[in-house]
C-alpha cells in the first residue's frame, strides 16, 4: 500500500522545489544557520576590547577634568565674594549709609571666626562623612555648602552670614579630602585600564605592582592643581571688572601709611577707613552676586555624580568597594585617622602639611597686603594676586619632573625656593605711594607662585604613592587638610603680629618641613617597615542578593585566602570512625534567608 504524503513539510526535508527555497538559500541538513544565528563574521573582540577600554580611559580624564574645573570655580567664587565682601565692609560711608548701626565689622569678624574656628574639629567627622556619603557625593555635597554661602549674601544679616560661615568651615577639611582622594583614584583606575591585559592574565585578586599608577597620578595631580591655582585669578574678576572703578587712589588710602613689609605690624596699620570714591548701587551689587551665584550652581553641575545628562564626575569607587569601605564599622572609621598616627611617614610629613598652609595664607594677606597693598595701594591687589595664580598654575606642570627625576626633587626645590624668598622680604621694607619697585612685588608674586605649585602637586603626589591601599587614601588625605586648616587657624590667631614674626614663624617651620621630610626619605632607603593600623574586615551584617552567590565579589584578598576558596556552605570533614554511637549526619548547610536574618536566626537549626 502507498503512503500518503505528509500534511506539512518535514523540517529539513528537501521540498519539491529542490534543496533551494525561491530565495535560492540552501535548504535541508546544509541550510547556513551560522549566517543566522552565529557570531558577526567581522567581528574583531580584541578590537572591540581595545575600544571599551578607550572609552574607560576617556571617561577618567573627563572625570579629572571636571573635578578639576568644579574645584576651580567653587574656590574661585568663594574668594572672589569674601574679598569684595570685606572691602565694602571696610568702608565706614559704605557700613552707615547702607546698613547704619547694625555692626558689620562685628559679623565679619564672626563670620572669620566660623570659617577658621570650625575645621579643628573636622578629623572627628570627615572619614564617617566621607564613607556615608560616598567620595563623588561628598564632592557634590560640599560644594553645594559653597554655594549656600554665596547665597545668603543676598540678605547680609547676623542670622544669615554666621551660621552659613559656620557651615562653610565644616565643609572645607571634607571637600579638598574628598577631592584628593578622588584624583588619586582617578589614576589607579586609569592604570587599569590601560594594562587591562596585564590584569587579565594575573587575575582578578592580584593586586597591581606598588607604584605602578604613579606616573598617571603626577599627570593628574599636576591638571588638578593648574585648574585650583587658577581660582586665585578668577577669584580677582569682581575686582578687575567691578568694584576697581569705585576705589581711591593710593594717595587717598595710604595717606597715614607709614611702615609696610617687614616693619610693618599687623594688617594694614594707618589705612584709610574710606576706601570707596562712590558706593556701588544695589542693582549692580545684586547682579555680580547673581552672576557668582550662577558659576557656583556651574561648579556644581561639573562636580554632580553621573545620574543623568548633566552628570559629569563618574565614581571612584564600584558599589561592592562602597560597602566594603563602610562595612569595617562605624566606630572604626572614626578611629582610623589617629591610629595612622603610628605610621612614621605621616609624623614626618606633618611640619609640611602646616608649612602648606601657611605658604597659601602668606600670599593672600603677607605678600598681597603687608608688601604689596601697604606700598602700590588697593587698586594693584587684584592684578598681584592673578599674578601669583598664573605663576603657580603654570608651574603646577614642573610636577611632572617627577617622572624623570627622584621623588625628593620636586618637593625640596619649591622648598628652597620659598627659603630664598623668605630671606629677602625679610630685609625689604618697601616705601609707601611709590611705585618705582612694583616690578619687584610682581617677581616676587609669581615665584611665590611657583613654589606654591611644587608644594601643592609634590605632596598630594607623595601621599598618593606612599598610601596606594584604597582603604586608606581616605584618612591620609583628612588628615593633610586637617593639618592644613589647622595652620590656617593659626594664621588667623596671628594676624596682629609684626610681620618679622611672622617671617620667622615661616621660615623656621620651611626649615623643619624640609629636614623632616628628608629624614623620611633616608629612613625608607634604610628599609625600615612603618607602622600601618590594620584595616578591619567588612562585615555584613546584612545579606543582599549579592552575597548569596558562592563567588563572593566582596570578599577580601585575605578572608579568600583563609577559606581556600571554599563558600561560607563548605562540607566538613568526616568525624573519625570510633568507638560509641555514630553523630547524627549533618543536614545540608545552607545560608538563612532574608527573614530569618531579620529574626536574628541563623536557619532552620536555630533553637
Amino acid at each position: 500500500m502507498e503512503a500518503e504524503p505528509p500534511l506539512y513539510p518535514v523540517a529539513g526535508a528537501a521540498g519539491a522545489q529542490g534543496d533551494e527555497d525561491q530565495l535560492g538559500v540552501p535548504d535541508g541538513p546544509e541550510a547556513p544557520l551560522d549566517e543566522l544565528v552565529g557570531a558577526y563574521p567581522n567581528y574583531n573582540e580584541e578590537e572591540e576590547e581595545r575600544r571599551y577600554y578607550r572609552r574607560k580611559r576617556l571617561g577618567v580624564l573627563k572625570n579629572v577634568l571636571a573635578a578639576s574645573a568644579g574645584g576651580m570655580l567653587t574656590y574661585g567664587v568663594y574668594l572672589g565674594l569674601l574679598q569684595m565682601q570685606l572691602i565694602l565692609h571696610y568702608d565706614e560711608t559704605y557700613r552707615e549709609v547702607k546698613y547704619g548701626n547694625m555692626g558689620l565689622p562685628d559679623i565679619d569678624s564672626k563670620m572669620l571666626m566660623g570659617i577658621n574656628v570650625t575645621p579643628i574639629v573636622a578629623l572627628l567627622y570627615t572619614p564617617v562623612l566621607i564613607r556615608f556619603f560616598g567620595t563623588k557625593w561628598m564632592m557634590f555635597l560640599a560644594v553645594g555648602i559653597y554655594a549656600l554661602f554665596v547665597s545668603t549674601n543676598y540678605w547680609e544679616r547676623y542670622y544669615t552670614l554666621v551660621p552659613s560661615a559656620v557651615v562653610l568651615g565644616m565643609a572645607i577639611v571634607p571637600l579638598w579630602a574628598s577631592m584628593g582622594n578622588y584624583i588619586t583614584r582617578m589614576a589607579q583606575k586609569y592604570y587599569e585600564y590601560s594594562h587591562y591585559k596585564e590584569q587579565d592574565e594575573q587575575g582578578p585578586r592580584q593586586r597591581p605592582p606598588r607604584g605602578s599608577h604613579a606616573p598617571y597620578l603626577l599627570v593628574f595631580q599636576a591638571i588638578f592643581y593648574g585648574f585650583f591655582h587658577l581660582s586665585f585669578a578668577c577669584a580677582q574678576l569682581p575686582m578687575i571688572y567691578f568694584l576697581n572703578h569705585y576705589l581711591y587712589d593710593l594717595n587717598h588710602t595710604l595717606y597715614n601709611v607709614q611702615n609696610c613689609g617687614t616693619n610693618s605690624q599687623g594688617i594694614l596699620i594707618g589705612f584709610n577707613k574710606t576706601v570707596l570714591r562712590t558706593l556701588p548701587r544695589s542693582r549692580n551689587l545684586i547682579v555680580v552676586e547673581s552672576v557668582l551665584m550662577a558659576v557656583a550652581f556651574l561648579a556644581m553641575l561639573l562636580v554632580r555624580p553621573e545620574m543623568g545628562v548633566l552628570g559629569l564626575c563618574g565614581a571612584a569607587y564600584r558599589p561592592t568597594e562602597e560597602i566594603d569601605l563602610r562595612s569595617v564599622g562605624w566606630g572604626n572609621i572614626f578611629q582610623l585617622p589617629f591610629k595612622h598616627v603610628r605610621d612614621f611617614r605621616l609624623r614626618h610629613l606633618v611640619p609640611f602639611f602646616i608649612y602648606s598652609g601657611f605658604e597659601v595664607l602668606f600670599a593672600c594677606t603677607g605678600l598681597a597686603l603687608g608688601y604689596g597693598v601697604c606700598s602700590v595701594g588697593l587698586e594693584h591687589l587684584a592684578y598681584l594676586l592673578v599674578a601669583y595664580s598664573l605663576g603657580a598654575s603654570a608651574s603646577s606642570a614642573l610636577g611632572l619632573l617627577g617622572l624623570w627625576l627622584p621623588r625628593p626633587v620636586p618637593l625640596v626645590a619649591g622648598a628652597g625656593l620659598h627659603l630664598l624668598l623668605t630671606l629677602s622680604l625679610f630685609f625689604w621694607a618697601p616705601v609707601p605711594r611709590v611705585l618705582q619697585h612694583i616690578w619687584i612685588l610682581y617677581a616676587a608674586a609669581v615665584l611665590w607662585g611657583v613654589g606654591s605649585a611644587l608644594n601643592k602637586t609634590g605632596l598630594s603626589t607623595l601621599l598618593g604613592i606612599l598610601y596606594e591601599d584604597k582603604e586608606r587614601q581616605d584618612f591620609i588625605f583628612t588628615i593633610y587638610h586637617w593639618w592644613q586648616a589647622m595652620a590656617i587657624f593659626t594664621v588667623y590667631l596671628g594676624s596682629s603680629l609684626p610681620m618679622k614674626a611672622k617671617l620667622t614663624v615661616l621660615l623656621v617651620t620651611l626649615v623643619a618641613a624640609a629636614a623632616s621630610y628628608l629624614w623620611m626619605e633616608q629612613k625608607l632607603r634604610r628599609g625600615v617597615v612603618p607602622r600601618q593600623p590594620r584595616i578591619p574586615r567588612p562585615q555584613h551584617k546584612v545579606r543582599g542578593y549579592r552575597y548569596l552567590e558562592e563567588d563572593n565579589s566582596d570578599e577580601s584578598d585575605a578572608e579568600g585566602e583563609r577559606g581556600g576558596g571554599r563558600g561560607d556552605c563548605a562540607e566538613e570533614e568526616a568525624p573519625l570512625a570510633g568507638p560509641g554511637p555514630s553523630p547524627k549526619p549533618a543536614g545540608l548547610c545552607r545560608r538563612p534567608c532574608p527573614y530569618e536574618q531579620a529574626l536574628g536566626g541563623d536557619g532552620p537549626e536555630e533553637q
